[in-house]
């Protein structure tokens, strides 16, 4: 269950209502979070009686309780039933873009890793041109193998800046481990944390701690609950801005990279508030797969794409294999919007089309 506490409580009530609460419930309670205007409490309501529930329902401090049964709480639809918009940038260095609860998707592309500026300013550019909101970029890069390319590390993060100067694209890179949370952030509008660190909740927490966005793939294995329960851990630091990634999970077949499972994204519709983006590029291994199913992703449903871009595929020193030119993100794109002029009535004007309805802003 959650406990919703009432706005503009005294410290003093609301440490009391705590005593009071953890009496009720006969344990020790967990962190109080605070989520925008409010606190809110998730207890384990497996031993918490119909009695209970009635004493809690009465604390004065108490504005409501939302019952649920799933293991995950704050990232429910019982907690919250609209659609949560994330946020991206800051409208000063960059412009400002919604990822979710909205009609149109949002289109994140860049390089797999940033090799060197010349590489980096090109293709942030070109996807720009072709239409991108967000340009992504890898500068820690976990790697299979030790001897592949990991990445420029703080100097990847700086070219990024740059990028994000020249084209007003927020920007969105991976981080690795808990203790670079705070100096990717320092660079980075959004911080991804990739399949690999799904589980590595001390990375979760020290990215929800932090404050900024957060887009959190899939693991290379995990379930649907383990996802979301990875969501929760950075919701439970009180840090409500998470994007879900669907990026393939792992099979036995390697005609593809992984096999990219879209049915989680009308499934994650009806089990949490937050936005869900597809990654066709990692899950399908192949740039020839890349255009139809970043379609597919968005006849599902989902709120956006994040698909690897780089001018010269074959000279790419991550991913080559997987990623797409500028002219094929603009083709991609230009799709998109043929299909959403779709879902116009007809005799309605859609010759403004993807812009009209997707509410992107840009604040200087």
């Amino acid at each position: 269950m959650i406990l919703i506490l009432r706005t503009q409580l005294p410290p003093e009530e609301r440490n009391l209502a705590l005593v009071q609460i953890s009496r009720i419930v006969g344990s020790s309670l967990p962190s109080l979070i605070k989520m925008e205007d409010r606190y809110v409490l998730a207890l384990d309501a497996t031993h918490v009686d119909s009695e209970a529930f009635k004493l809690l329902a009465e604390l004065p401090a108490v504005e409501r309780i939302v019952p649920t049964k799933s293991p995950y709480k704050l990232v429910s639809r019982a907690f919250k039933s609209d659609p949560t918009v994330v946020m991206v940038g800051d409208g000063l260095t960059s412009d400002i873009t919604m990822i979710g609860g909205i009609d149109a998707p949002t289109v994140i592309a860049g390089p797999c890793a940033v090799e060197n500026r010349e590489q980096l300013l090109t293709t942030a550019l070109a996807v720009k041109k072709a239409g991108a909101h967000i340009l992504r970029g890898g500068a820690f890069k976990p790697r299979t193998s030790p001897y592949q390319f990991q990445g420029l590390g703080v100097e990847g993060l700086t070219l990024l800046a740059e990028a994000r100067e020249k084209t007003r694209l927020p920007i969105v890179t991976e981080v690795m481990e808990p203790d670079m949370v705070e100096t990717v952030a320092q660079y980075a509008d959004m911080l991804q944390i990739g399949a690999r660190n799904m589980q590595n909740y001390p990375l979760l927490t020290a990215c929800g701690r932090q404050g900024r966005p957060v887009v959190l793939k899939r693991g290379l294995s995990a379930t649907v609950e383990e996802w979301l329960l990875a969501a929760e851990y950075i919701m439970a630091t009180g840090n409500p801005n998470v994007v879900l990634c669907e990026r393939g999970i792992r099979s036995y077949d390697p005609q593809t990279r992984n096999v990219l499972d879209l049915t989680v994204v009308p499934l994650l519709r009806e089990l949490t508030h937050l936005p869900v983006i597809v990654d066709p590029s990692h899950a399908t291994g192949k740039s020839t797969l890349v255009p139809v199913m970043a379609r597919a992703s968005i006849v599902v449903g989902g709120d956006g794409i994040m698909v690897e871009v780089h001018s010269h595929p074959e000279e790419a020193l991550c991913d080559g294999r997987q990623a797409i030119t500028p002219h094929q993100l603009s083709e991609i794109i230009r799709n998109i919007r043929a299909m959403l002029s779709l879902s116009f009535e007809e005799g309605e004007d859609v010759t403004h089309g993807y812009d009209a309805i997707h509410p992107h802003f840009v604040v200087r």
